[in-house]
């Protein structure tokens, strides 16, 4: 159902009114989606429900074969472009957003028992800037990552931000984050996957690592990294660069990592 709306304090579009503010807040189990190459990844997810569209009117007559794929419950609202920048609270050049619904996440262990014998899993902790969360979760989905593991201290790959860094693919890959405390090693041990602990520190490089069945690649912060306590647990693995330096963006360290063992 596509609805003309002329006054931005119309209340059927209130979830998108003053965006960057309720991003701030939360929104109680709901997100923002921006852009098109993150919409068709919401209208494609298992995952997330799609429960409204707000679109530049152009847009909506663009974009006409890709809405009719959405379930006939969906509101699609569509204003000019003066109108949207009123409701959003700035230029809203792309004109696409959409309203959705977080998945519900499983436990920890039941994610793990679920995946294939042989699986990927990317577990990350204090990764708290959204840029970098976007990338992870963008390499996970391009090296086919089974799923991603969270601690309590990361950032949410459901913020707005986020989800367009990874270009959808947070809407894609199943994820759950984990209760603070959480012995993770011993999780991952016990479902039966061997925990690859990134270090500049590395008892091994990544070349001389070959890949388990399953296999869960554990990333820190850049600055902190991980614990120590977590990488006397782990097999601790390294990437040599040239003398003097050592230190890689994080989202481009799971990339080579995923790579090295995806290509196996």
């Amino acid at each position: 159902m596509i609805v003309s709306i002329h006054d931005p304090d119309d209340p059927r579009i209130a979830a998108y009114r003053d965006v960057r503010e309720r991003d701030l807040v939360g929104r109680e189990g709901l997100f923002i989606a921006e852009g098109e190459v993150v919409l068709r990844c919401l209208i494609r997810s298992p995952r997330c429900e799609t429960l409204s569209l707000l679109l530049l009117e152009r847009q909506a007559e663009r974009l006409a074969p890709m809405l009719a794929d959405l379930q006939p419950e969906v509101s699609v609202y569509v204003a000019d472009p003066s109108v949207m920048d009123a409701i959003v609270g700035f230029p809203i050049h792309r004109g696409i957003l959409a309203l959705g619904r977080r998945p519900v996440e499983p436990g920890a262990d039941d994610l793990l028992a679920s995946l294939p014998e042989r699986a990927v899993v990317l577990c990350l902790f204090g990764i708290a800037n959204h840029d970098n969360m976007g990338g992870l979760f963008r390499n996970a989905a391009a090296f086919g990552v089974d799923a991603v593991l969270m601690d309590s201290d990361c950032c949410d790959p459901l913020y707005r931000k986020a989800i367009r860094v990874s270009v959808g693919a947070a809407l894609l890959t199943p994820f759950v984050r984990l209760t603070p405390g959480a012995d993770v090693v011993g999780l991952l041990e016990r479902q039966g996957f061997q925990p690859l602990a990134l270090s500049p520190s590395g008892e091994r490089t990544l070349a001389q690592t070959v890949r388990p069945d399953r296999v869960a690649v554990l990333l820190g912060a850049e600055g902190p990294g991980l614990s120590p306590d977590l990488m006397a647990r782990a097999t601790t693995v390294r990437i040599p660069m040239a003398g003097g330096f050592d230190s890689l963006n994080v989202s481009t360290t799971a990339g080579i990592v995923l790579h090295h063992l995806t290509s196996q």
